[in-house]
């Protein structure tokens, strides 16, 4: 029987309260180790499958779009109908497509089944963080969050080595059939530890008509990005492309008339959430659609494994881990903005700089320099970042904000998976022209990291960030 927050806050130093970290961390962890280990996974999906390079980015842009479309609606039905019972449905549904994956015949298959596996993750992913706010008494929330973020952090970087393992030592499937048991493991823990706690009286319905609009709005666009291009733009993409439009401008129409939105967009009169979110969509598009096209060039292009090319990006999340405290502590005295200024730049220097990819080039000297320069970049960028989409609203839209902010980083994946090989000129996976035609995307990547740091630098407070002792 669910119970009230009060009578059911467990002590974070505890037992149960370490069983209820751990249940968040596998949560969120399993989405994040799939999206980084898939990556890894892709031009062995490619040969198996026999699919190109369209093929390749509905695996990746399938799981995305319906994640990045109802990250927000999954946020709200655990408001709506308790934390801990969305957790395990997402859970549920997450593990049961994941198999679907591992068995799907063709390429198209693999794609409608990662977009049913979107679905699971955009219930599992906020509910694992908000299974923390509602389980913790306040005094204990900041230290949770703080150990999920690195733990979870963990998990990323695990995610391309575990992955190209799994592919070198066995198959591609093997990656989306690691969930069974890591599912099991977070089943255990969430029914064993984490508090069934009645949801808020105060929710409101779901945004169905919200995120129906959304998602297919957004699913027109990038099938036409997508399927466009390698086919002389038809009849179809046109109508795909124009029909998306039409629809995302509809739900702007209905954000804006509904009482209860998923998106409320009352919160971009803030200027500093406004551009704090500009910056994540313009960075985070330069970062998803790079890391997706150096993955391909370092397998099919260079000879890489999976695993080697898995540990060739592992650099900038052991930056991240390692620089991320010094790097809020540092924004906590001088300010977000000199950071969310010079992180970009610096991550925009460390894409140009991946441009020096080349066959017959070793490692250290032509992929190692980029990819240090950026992890660098990215980890003066993230933290800072974060706390300024929080410290933007009022603490009641916290959890609203930091849902927009992950939708915000989602969709930029997406449309950056589908739009950057168009931008690069790359119609097809193969060929001589696939280099050239991935420096060129990731000259149009570094290009958009300058402008995040000109957005943050103009529309970022000076005082944002700082801790009140310092102001």
């Amino acid at each position: 029987m669910a119970t009230t927050a009060l009578e059911t806050h467990v002590a974070y130093d505890s037992p149960r309260g370490r069983g209820v970290l751990l249940a968040s961390v596998l949560g969120s962890g399993m989405a994040f180790l799939d999206s980084t280990a898939v990556n890894v996974a892709l031009p062995a999906m490619g040969r198996e499958l026999q699919t190109g390079l369209a093929g390749l980015q509905w695996a990746v842009d399938a799981y995305l779009l319906t994640l990045g479309s109802l990250v927000l609606t999954g946020g709200a039905l655990g408001d709506a109908k308790g934390q801990r019972r969305v957790f395990l449905l997402g859970m549920t549904a997450f593990t049961v497509t994941s198999v679907l994956c591992g068995l799907a015949p063709n390429a198209w298959a693999l794609a409608l089944f990662r977009a049913a596996q979107g679905v699971g993750a955009a219930m599992l992913v906020p509910a694992s963080l908000a299974l923390l706010r509602t389980s913790f008494p306040p005094q204990d929330r900041q230290r949770a969050v703080s150990a999920w973020a690195g733990l979870s952090g963990v998990t990323t970087a695990v995610g391309p080595l575990l992955g190209g393992w799994l592919v070198d030592a066995g198959s591609w499937r093997f990656v989306f059939f690691l969930n069974v048991p890591l599912a099991a493991l977070t089943a255990w823990a969430a029914l064993r530890h984490v508090p069934d706690i009645a949801p808020s009286r105060g929710a409101h319905g779901l945004d169905i008509a919200g995120a129906v609009t959304a998602a297919l709005g957004l699913g027109g666009l990038i099938y036409a990005l997508i399927e466009g291009p390698g086919h002389g733009w038809p009849v179809t993409a046109v109508l795909a492309a124009c029909g998306g439009v039409a629809l995302l401008a509809v739900f702007l129409l209905l954000e804006a008339r509904r009482r209860a939105p998923m998106l409320p967009l009352t919160l971009f009169h803030s200027r500093t959430f406004s551009g704090a979110n500009l910056t994540t969509l313009v960075v985070y598009f330069a970062l998803g659609g790079a890391t997706f096209l150096v993955v391909l060039a370092l397998q099919q292009q260079l000879g890489y494994s999976a695993l080697a090319a898995g540990a060739a990006l592992l650099p900038i999340t052991l930056l991240l881990l390692l620089l991320s405290p010094p790097v809020g502590r540092l924004a906590g005295h001088i300010g977000a903005r000199p950071l969310m200024t010079a992180g970009p730049l610096l991550a925009g220097v460390g894409l140009a700089l991946l441009t020096r990819i080349q066959r017959g080039g070793d490692y250290v000297s032509t992929v190692l320099p980029g990819i240090l320069v950026l992890g660098a970049g990215l980890a003066l960028t993230v933290g800072p970042l974060t706390a300024v989409v929080l410290g933007a609203v009022e603490d009641r839209y916290a959890g609203i904000a930091s849902g927009v902010n992950n939708a915000v980083a989602r969709i930029a994946g997406l449309l950056a998976v589908a739009l950057l090989p168009l931008l690069g000129g790359l119609a097809s996976g193969a060929g001589e022209d696939f280099l050239v035609g991935t420096r060129r995307a990731l000259w149009v990547s570094a290009g958009l990291c300058a402008l995040g740091a000109l957005c943050s630098l103009l529309t970022i407070p000076r005082e944002a960030g700082r801790t009140p002792s310092a102001r």
